[in-house]
């Protein structure tokens, strides 16, 4: 019991101690662009209409939870968007003096909605977009990121590979762009950690219907001969981002092989059955407040907001350049459920966090992986280091 009062009682000390600090009112937003798009493969995957805004919620009341006892008050306005109507709908948070917003858009859509927010001095957390060049070439000073990249997750699966010593892949990639770009994360992974492309496969999208009655029969007679052509291999790397073929991939391969990447062994950064480091209470929180379980997206958006909510805190400023300045800083740290505190790169504006491998039920692994070192953290054997970064702003 103590255990857990311990924290709460510190934080009321230290809140107590900081009681003659100016009250705060932080208004924030989150703004989803909605792309049109095939259903998903599977009634599971279904988009919420709140997707992301559940997320923000939890955080306002968390952010609430502390704020109270310093004045501060927290109100997040949701904006879901078609991508015609996207720039509108910034123009609008802008002129309503919104300056701290969270955005789940495209990578294309991304930036161009970071640089308008940039010329009112407004601070951006992408929350969905996975593109690594938005953390290299194409960073902006003024946009953090708490979606982890391509090459995050993709390095993410590769450890897990390289422990387990399936170091023999068959890459298979899907013919898309958004496809070819997690196909590269995973080329470059494959590199990083010494595993070899015995067979690389690309699978064409024909464009066909994914959930009609003869939909898994097709893929039944296509996968295993298109398996066919690989050479012995320990495990299947599936590299499809438009979510077209890579959920059917076990169980339809020729030789039995474990399945890992867009099919099979996920890499996320939350999900509904995540319960180890305390995410229990945050799951039973979140599901109390949406009636749903939580989705990555849902936890990015958290994790944005609440890195707001500790800058509020901890540095007493709501002011964008203040909010990034204290994240970029070695002060900020922040509790996310996944048993070690997360911080930012400051070189590129990336949160640093643990990646889930998730098989659609359960956490069977979390990366890094014991025995991948690093001289600064482990964390930053994920993803884009220091030295490979051509990001710039953060100079």
């Amino acid at each position: 019991m103590l255990k857990g009062v311990l924290p709460l009682l510190s934080m009321l000390i230290w809140c107590l101690g900081a009681g003659s600090a100016a009250a705060i009112d932080v208004k924030a937003a989150v703004l989803r662009v909605d792309y049109p798009t095939l259903l998903p493969i599977s009634r599971y995957d279904l988009k919420a209409d709140d997707l992301g805004f559940a997320g923000a919620a939890l955080a306002d009341e968390d952010n609430g939870t502390t704020g109270s006892f310093l004045g501060h008050t927290y109100e997040t306005t949701t904006v879901a968007a078609a991508p015609e109507d996207a720039d509108a709908a910034m123009d609008k948070l802008l002129a309503d003096g919104i300056r701290l917003i969270v955005v789940l858009a495209a990578g294309e859509d991304l930036l161009r909605l970071t640089d308008k927010a940039a010329d009112q001095g407004a601070l951006v957390f992408n929350a969905g977009a996975a593109d690594l060049p938005l953390r290299d070439a194409e960073c902006r000073v003024n946009m953090l990121h708490t979606a982890p990249s391509h090459a995050m997750k993709a390095d993410a699966v590769a450890q897990f590979a390289i422990w387990k010593k399936w170091d023999d892949w068959v890459l298979i990639g899907g013919s898309n762009p958004a496809d070819m770009a997690l196909t590269e994360a995973y080329r470059r992974a494959a590199n990083k950690f010494g595993a070899t492309l015995v067979s690389e496969l690309t699978f064409e999208d024909t464009g066909g219907a994914r959930r009609t009655d003869s939909g898994h029969v097709l893929v039944q007679r296509q996968l295993p001969l298109f398996m066919q052509e690989a050479d012995d291999h320990d495990v299947v790397i599936a590299a499809d981002e438009t979510d077209y073929f890579a959920r059917f991939l076990p169980y339809h391969l020729w030789s039995p092989r474990a399945v890992m990447g867009s099919g099979g062994l996920r890499p996320v950064t939350f999900h509904g059955a995540h319960e180890a480091w305390g995410a229990t209470q945050y799951q039973t929180r979140f599901e109390e407040l949406s009636g749903r379980y939580a989705k990555p997206e849902d936890y990015n958006v958290w994790l944005a907001l609440r890195v707001v909510g500790e800058a509020v805190t901890r540095a007493n400023t709501a002011e964008p350049d203040g909010v990034r300045d204290y994240a970029l800083s070695k002060a900020f740290e922040l509790a996310a459920f996944k048993g070690q505190k997360v911080t930012f790169r400051d070189w590129n504006g990336q949160l640093r966090q643990p990646i889930l491998l998730y098989d659609g039920s359960i956490t069977v692994s979390v990366s890094p992986q014991e025995g991948f070192l690093h001289q600064t953290s482990p964390l930053d054997t994920l993803g884009l280091d220091r030295p490979e970064s051509k990001c710039t702003a953060f100079n």
